[in-house]
């Protein structure tokens, strides 16, 4: 049995196949699933969609951050959202179709990681700096700017599922 590394995802070194200027896009994807999912592993049903204070419930930080990593993704490959991701995101925060269960969820964001990744390797680095527009009003960025702005915006939503996570189960 391989032992488990401890260390955070970018001190491992590079992952295999990923272009070397988007591995940290991919370290950080990778660090928030690994921390997502040992933290949800027996996370309580019943407080999914519980809002302590009026923040954000878990529920919509496991959609948003599915939805949004599926979103940026698209602009980046200069397409339009679909009507199913619009759909998606205009339900993030409520269960679609009940009951929604933790393990769904997670899972939906799991796979969708693995469709970043997959993405990732096979980016050509040449074509980082090229322009990109993002939502209906086509705000200017980059492929890279919205790449990395996946990452950073999955680890910020990360940071806030784990501090409501934490509060709902120690109340």
């Amino acid at each position: 049995m391989t032992p488990v590394d401890s260390r955070e995802v970018w001190l491992r070194g590079p992952l295999p196949d990923m272009p070397a200027l988007l591995q940290p896009v991919a370290h950080a994807l990778l660090q928030a699933r690994e921390e997502l999912d040992a933290l949800l592993q027996d996370f309580p049903e019943d407080l999914l969609w519980e809002r302590p204070a009026g923040v954000a419930s878990v529920g919509f930080h496991l959609q948003h951050l599915t939805g949004v990593l599926d979103r940026l993704f698209t602009y980046a490959r200069q397409e339009a959202l679909s009507p199913t991701q619009l759909q998606a995101l205009a339900v993030e925060g409520q269960c679609p179709q009940p009951p929604c269960h933790v393990a769904d969820l997670v899972r939906a964001f799991d796979q969708q990681v693995d469709r970043a990744l997959a993405e990732l390797r096979t980016t050509d680095e040449a074509t980082l700096p090229e322009p990109r527009g993002v939502g209906r009003a086509q705000v200017p960025s980059t492929k890279l700017g919205l790449l990395v702005h996946a990452a950073e915006h999955t680890m910020r939503h990360l940071g806030q599922l784990l501090v409501t996570a934490r509060i709902l189960q120690a109340a």
